[in-house]
């Protein structure tokens, strides 16, 4: 079959030419279009019970992460100059489209007891900034004792004070979002710059902001980066600027390719789906080096462009062709995941696996037939001295000390396992930042003076209409909120019962002491209250449903992480709840974009370890189609998990949590590592046939022959894979160094436990008649080529005459 394919390529190399090109001018117009994505990504199913909950809660109450705020923690602010460009900052942010709602100190607003209409209204305790200092102190003590407020707005132990500002919920999911932060942030550096006041920054859309941010810059650095590192190594290797250039220019069809796949499909640029321009140039480039190395010691072998070129199709073809499916299985089933972003990535990832084997396959023979054949310069790598002596170490290791590497593998295999157990899977809101980052500074500055800015949300269902005006309700939720104000990472809980709380402590003179559900004497005038004015009052309307059933209990936590969360989640808020409420009718639903976030991740982990479960048994039946033997699948697949174990030790041993980034890479590895063993194996299984099934033989001319192109292209996926360890999101640092280390570690165990495991299990033994699809691999002996052979060409020398001399 390979034989005609090289025959096709070929004969119509113009015309395949031009209609690659005409493919990649069409990718490169589709995209144009390509969309970033704004949305926080929804990994939880729909039909999820905790999913199901948030949904009802947005519907009844709104957004919950569309909180940016703003802190502060300098006594300079409370200067009359600049408490003023505070408020004129507070009443600017007001004013920028797209910004709902800013609550913030000189903003603040108090109810007061109207004795005429027997009701409380709402009106500004800084109707005015005072000129005088002392009467701004005055203002500003009367603000702290607003129990309210207190702990929400305002530090009562340091003075730290924040400005809370709601975005349009609509605009959250949109690159509206982005122009709206961008005037926001406009208004405060203005103010920092005027004042020497320093603004601290925190909240689900400033975090969104500044990673959609940093990920645009990184994705072009990273870009730019593989392309640079995978080309210089490509020149040092093949000192050819030809060769440069047709391996970039075959990268950089596919990379337009990529960027043409997402619009097709409809799916837009996110986290993941961003890295795959700079994946495939790394990922494409051993496809390059493997044929390109073929050609030129085809070319060296016997100066024949043409039949050269024709070899790289024929004889490694299939196994090109086979090694690209494996790697494109190790992205292919993340869309078996229910995750929308896995999917995407995987099936974006595994058709252009599959495109750059078939560019690959086209552009570099017919490129070829076109240049000059290579010089001599071009072919020294062949006979690279310090390459050759490694190859003979290697060779010489596995003949003579092959037991000393399988107890060297043991030793590390045991070792890695211990790890293994000491992994722990963890994930926090913001832990893609580096901890030296200002956002993350600023988000403990959150953590320290307000217990955090991650929302975390209660919803209380009374289970009757109007439930929110039965007394002994309120105090089941009060005390609830007392319990809940009680914990460390949690801040004080905002509620209606918070509201009626103020009303009370209003109307009796904003005495603080009278913060607290009203009693038996009071409760008819003040519940009245609620009764009549909730519907007009923002600050109650926000906590309790149309009815009058529903009451939210709004929080906001430290990103305490994963682990913390769950066992505060199931193990302290929970059976509190179950005492409280207990014995009543009442439904109570924790919920909000940190919890959903958290389960998220470890909905993804799960999701990715199964797609690492189901790469494997994809690959090992691959092997098993291949070879047909159960012995070659066992050594086939055992040095390709050592280097998967070894990673997993790693990241145990020096406390790299498994999160989605982490367990991405198994799968991703897995499958590309498995590469080096089939292109190995065949090359075994050729030189078995020519030499009489002498292992030994084999092994060493395997490991020279394709020992060297193994090497090349990985100290390429290396080096590729190495740069995205100058990102500055946490997940991709991981991506990229354990990545390049498991690949590293998979060319070590393929050229050394791999070999060692042939010499030491496989007996050599053939049935000549019977021939699994490896023995396609067209080095075996092929009908077809005998026809290329012209017998008039065949010359025989007579006997010589000398007796001690060989005839020839």
């Amino acid at each position: 079959m390979w034989y005609k394919i090289s025959n096709i390529i070929i004969k119509f190399r113009l015309y395949l030419i031009i209609l690659l090109v005409a493919i990649t001018g069409f990718m490169a117009y589709q995209g144009q279009f390509v969309k970033w994505s704004f949305v926080l990504a929804n990994v939880v199913p729909d039909h999820d019970p905790d999913m199901v909950d948030f949904m009802e809660f947005k519907r009844v109450f709104g957004e919950d992460g569309n909180i940016l705020a703003l802190g502060v923690l300098d006594s300079a602010v409370y200067k009359v100059d600049n408490f003023r460009k505070f408020s004129y900052m507070s009443d600017a942010l007001m004013k920028v489209n797209g910004v709902n709602d800013v609550v913030s100190l000189p903003s603040l607003s108090k109810l007061v007891k109207d004795q005429e209409e027997k009701k409380f209204k709402l009106v500004p305790v800084f109707d005015k900034i005072p000129a005088d200092q002392d009467d701004l102190d005055s203002l500003i003590k009367y603000a702290q004792d607003i129990k309210f407020y207190s702990g929400q707005l305002i530090n009562p132990d340091n003075g730290a004070s924040v400005v809370l500002v709601t975005i349009q919920k609509e605009l959250m999911d949109s690159d509206a979002r982005n122009r709206v932060i961008g005037d926001i942030l406009f208004v405060t550096e203005s103010f920092e710059k005027d004042t020497g006041i320093k603004l601290r920054y925190a909240g689900l859309p400033y975090v969104r902001y500044i990673n959609t941010s940093k990920l645009k810059d990184e994705l072009r650095m990273f870009l730019v980066l593989s392309v640079i590192v995978t080309g210089f190594i490509l020149f040092l290797f093949f000192r050819s600027f030809k060769v440069l250039l047709v391996a970039l220019a075959i990268i950089g069809m596919v990379v337009l390719w990529v960027v043409g796949t997402l619009v097709l499909l409809d799916y837009e640029i996110t986290l993941l789906t961003g890295l795959l321009p700079p994946i495939i140039v790394v990922i494409g480039i051993p496809n390059t080096v493997y044929m390109i190395n073929k050609y030129h010691q085809e070319y060296f072998a016997h100066g024949d462009q043409e039949r050269a070129i024709r070899t790289i199709i024929q004889k490694i073809g299939i196994v090109t062709f086979i090694t690209n499916v494996t790697t494109a299985v190790g992205f292919l089933v993340l869309a078996l995941t229910d995750i929308v972003i896995l999917k995407e990535f995987g099936i974006v990832a595994g058709i252009n696996i599959l495109a750059t084997f078939v560019v690959s396959m086209i552009m570099i023979p017919c490129i070829f037939s076109y240049l000059k054949p290579p010089g001599r310069r071009h072919l020294k790598h062949l006979e690279f001295k310090a390459l050759d002596k490694v190859l003979t170490a290697l060779d010489n290791l596995v003949h003579r000390y092959k037991e000393y590497v399988f107890i060297a593998t043991a030793i590390v295999a045991i070792v890695c396992c211990y790890g293994i157990t000491k992994i722990e899977a963890v994930s926090f809101m913001v832990d893609d930042l580096p901890e030296e980052s200002q956002t993350k500074k600023d988000l403990e500055f959150f953590e320290k003076n307000f217990a955090g800015v991650m929302p975390l949300e209660i919803v209380v269902d009374t289970k009757q209409k109007k439930g929110v005006q039965n007394l002994s309700n309120l105090r089941k939720i009060d005390e609830f909120e007392s319990f809940l104000d009680s914990i460390e990472y949690v801040s004080k809980p905002m509620s209606v019962v918070s509201f009626i709380k103020a009303t009370r402590q209003a109307f009796y003179n904003d005495k603080s002491s009278y913060y607290s559900l009203p009693n038996s004497r009071d409760k008819n005038f003040i519940l009245r209250y609620l009764k009549e004015e909730t519907d007009e009052s923002d600050l109650a309307s926000g906590f309790i449903d149309s009815t009058g059933q529903k009451i939210r209990i709004s929080l906001k936590m430290a990103d305490i992480g994963s682990v913390k969360m769950d066992s505060l989640v199931n193990q302290v808020i929970q059976p509190r709840i179950d005492s409280i409420f207990g014995e009543t009718k009442f439904d109570v639903a924790i919920t909000g974009t940190t919890l959903l976030f958290i389960k998220g991740n470890k909905f993804l982990i799960d999701n990715l370890i199964m797609s690492m479960v189901i790469a494997f048994v994809i690959i090992a039946f691959i092997m098993a189609l291949l070879f047909r033997n159960f012995k070659m699948i066992v050594i086939c697949l055992i040095p390709n998990v050592i280097p998967l174990l070894i990673t997993g030790g790693m990241m145990g041993l020096v406390g790299i949590p498994l999160k989605p980034s982490t367990a991405l890479i198994f799968s991703i590895a897995f499958g590309i590592s498995v590469d080096d063993s089939i292109h190995f194996l065949a090359k075994y299984r050729q030189e078995l046939f020519a030499n009489n099934f002498f292992v030994p033989v084999a092994v060493s001319k395997s490991i020279r022959e394709t020992g060297a192109s193994m090497i090349y292209t990985s100290v390429i996926l290396f080096f590729g894979f190495v740069i995205f360890a100058a990102s500055e999101f946490g997940g991709t640092v991981a991506l990229g160094v354990l990545t390049s280390t498991t690949l590293l570690m998979a060319m070590l165990t393929n050229l050394t436990l791999l070999p060692a495991l042939l010499l030491r299990f496989d007996n050599g033994k053939r049935n000549a008649t019977q021939h699994p699809l490896i023995e396609q691999y067209p080095e075996f002996y092929d009908e077809e080529e005998d026809e290329e052979i012209d017998l008039g060409l065949i010359e025989v020398d007579p006997p010589s005459t000398d007796k001690g001399e060989e005839s020839k």
